[in-house]
């Protein structure tokens, strides 16, 4: 699939001011992917090597190589043989996947910001922003870009299902106008199945190979069930039931007339106190998307923001679709493509379609 970041990784590259670079973004999002193919189109070659446990307080086997010493040159030595590649400054392209599980590499990237700034550097990792929360402080403040990467927007949406003439023909449009109608027929029903498939990429593919919806369906269930095992896994015991009531609520927050969160649409009398650390952890995971309440569109909005009221949005309709436990059929019909939850699926698509184009965070106020 041709995604969107891989431009912005190759303009990363070709900066004077290269720092080694984190990908985010929730599991599954297409992150490894990306680092990869961008490698294949911009290095000679690629050094790829994941950083995640073999099993629960057992390291990976490279964890070592970052463990033992800060020394860059050491570093880059020994990854180098062990997985047989020469890694040359600008032309090999060193890929740290699942790096939140090995701390020390990710107290390493300061290192390589240091003393080696020729190296290029990428990473990413499943539950990066929850790591990065957690190790917080001994993490490399200012020797580190970040890249943020979610599911497929609705352009890549339509070049991946093999509509990349659509998609031209939407970008070259500049300023809002009328589109004839043949090609609004084709551009709403493309939208209907974009907001049901949603944009994870081993959805879209499935999709796009006319696999059938069961099969769609089927892969994002099986999605749903790899973030309910992270819960349990990463989240600890204490806090995987929270989570998970989380998580299963937003459907039902969503479906709301006002579609600010409430603690009791979780669990009945449930308070802020017991399910914020949840709500922050789903966040940092990257599978909500929180939209704070302005008290007044006024610059800054920072000092306008209340953290008390917010909204809450799943990272892809596609998911939250299936977390709503809704067929595709409603949104092949015009006429609720748009009311399905009384909007709450327009208002996820166009979150995603914003968080794309803003350096600042969406907020929301009322009247």
């Amino acid at each position: 699939m041709e995604r969107d970041i891989i431009p912005k990784l190759k303009a990363w590259k070709d900066s004077p001011n290269r720092k080694p670079l984190m990908l985010k973004g929730a599991r599954q999002v297409g992150k490894t992917w990306a680092l990869k193919e961008f490698g294949r189109q911009a290095y000679d070659n690629v050094a790829y090597l994941s950083l995640e446990k073999l099993a629960p307080g057992i390291p990976s086997e490279y964890a070592q190589f970052f463990e033992q010493t800060h020394d860059v040159g050491r570093i880059v030595r020994n990854l180098s043989m062990a997985l047989g590649i020469d890694i040359v400054p600008g032309r090999t392209l060193v890929i740290l996947d699942e790096i939140q599980d090995c701390p020390a590499a990710i107290g390493s990237l300061k290192y390589f910001a240091e003393d080696a700034p020729e190296q290029h550097v990428a990473c990413a990792g499943s539950l990066l922003g929850v790591a990065l929360a957690r190790e917080s402080g001994s993490f490399p403040v200012g020797k580190v870009t970040f890249r943020e990467m979610g599911p497929l927007s609705f352009s890549e949406f339509l070049r991946a299902t093999g509509a990349s003439g659509l998609d031209s023909y939407c970008q070259e449009l500049g300023e809002p106008q009328q589109i004839p109608g043949v090609f609004a027929t084709q551009l709403e029903e493309r939208l209907q199945a974009y907001f049901a498939v949603g944009g994870m990429p081993e959805a879209v593919r499935t999709y796009a190979d006319g696999m059938g919806w069961a099969e769609v369906d089927r892969g994002l269930s099986d999605l749903l069930d790899s973030y309910e095992r992270d819960f349990a896994k990463h989240g600890g015991a204490t806090m995987y039931a929270k989570l998970s009531q989380v998580w299963r609520s937003l459907p039902a927050q969503l479906a709301r007339e006002n579609k600010k969160f409430m603690w009791g649409v979780v669990r009945e009398g449930a308070r802020a106190r017991e399910y914020e650390g949840a709500v922050i952890w789903l966040e940092n995971a990257g599978l909500i998307r929180r939209v704070v309440r302005s008290t007044g569109p006024a610059i800054p909005l920072s000092a306008h923001d209340d953290p008390s009221a917010f909204k809450a949005y799943c990272l892809d309709t596609g998911l939250l679709r299936r977390l709503a436990g809704l067929g595709p059929e409603p949104f092949g019909r015009k006429e609720q493509l748009f009311s399905q939850f009384k909007g709450a699926f327009a208002e996820n698509f166009v979150l995603g379609a914003l968080l794309r184009q803003l350096d600042v965070a969406p907020r929301y106020w009322t009247c």
